[in-house]
């Protein structure tokens, strides 16, 4: 979307592991900065000389795709009724949807179901609920104003998303954003003890994650026919967000 952009932020939790370097004690002031620690350990001829630096980056973008999810219902004294008019009902929903220029690979049918009627009424009653992809999220409350005219008995979860080429960009940019959060952690710890970073030892990526955007659309859509006529339905995505974690194990020696 030409809309896009790209937000970058972090927040960085480090430990490290330092011995043989170290002429202050960790309770100076400088050990005492901000939430980052270090520690030193050493045993006989063995020393640590590592930094790991645990550090998260996070990209957010507008939403490029969303899924609308909508039910169908109906009820009658024969299996056979509630079917047929499920069947009826299902068909001129698809032939709304055609209306609207949404392709058939976009409309998904989901749960179906008849049996009698719970409680102690005599006959039976269905559902029939479909799920419906949008690559403009721009039309989400056109459709929706769209479904409700032609009858549909319940609109359910917006979810705001990604497509696949999307998300694998904003994947990337993530991980970046938290190994330069990273490196920028690891030299800093390093300057402040007086050592040299030496290359790096490890990399992981512990956690990458697409944080999507839902709404229920029953909070945004108009619940009686006056309110309707009046307004169109209006749903303001917030942005997605992708988020990655990663680990770096650094290697330093002292300087001179």
């Amino acid at each position: 979307m030409d809309r896009r952009q790209f937000l970058a932020a972090s927040t960085v939790g480090v430990t490290a592991a330092m011995a043989g370097c170290m002429d202050r004690a960790l309770g100076s002031d400088e050990g005492e900065r901000s939430d980052r620690g270090t520690t030193g350990a050493a045993s006989g001829d063995a020393v640590d000389r590592e930094i790991t630096v645990s550090a998260n980056g996070e990209v957010e973008t507008e939403p490029d795709r969303a899924t609308l999810s909508v039910g169908l219902e109906a009820e009658g004294s024969e299996a056979e009724e509630v079917t047929n008019e499920l069947a009826e009902r299902a068909e001129a929903l698809r032939d709304a949807l055609d209306e609207l220029g949404i392709p058939d690979e976009h409309v998904e049918e989901g749960q179906y179901r008849v049996h009698p009627r719970r409680g102690d009424g005599d006959g039976f009653e269905g559902t029939h609920t479909f799920q419906i992809e949008l690559d403009d999220v721009e039309r989400v409350g056109e459709v929706i104003d769209a479904l409700v005219e032609e009858g549909v008995d319940n609109v359910g979860r917006v979810n705001f998303s990604l497509h696949d080429e999307t998300e694998a960009e904003l994947r990337d940019r993530a991980i970046d954003s938290a190994f330069e959060n990273a490196d920028e952690e690891a030299m800093y710890i390093a300057q402040n003890r007086d050592v040299s970073l030496a290359g790096i030892v490890s990399v992981s990526t512990t956690n990458v994650d697409t944080v999507p955007v839902r709404y229920d659309a029953r909070d945004v859509v108009a619940e009686d026919d006056v309110a309707a006529s009046a307004a169109e339905t209006e749903i303001d995505a917030d942005p997605v967000t992708v988020t990655a974690s990663v680990e770096v194990v650094y290697g330093f020696e002292n300087r001179g």
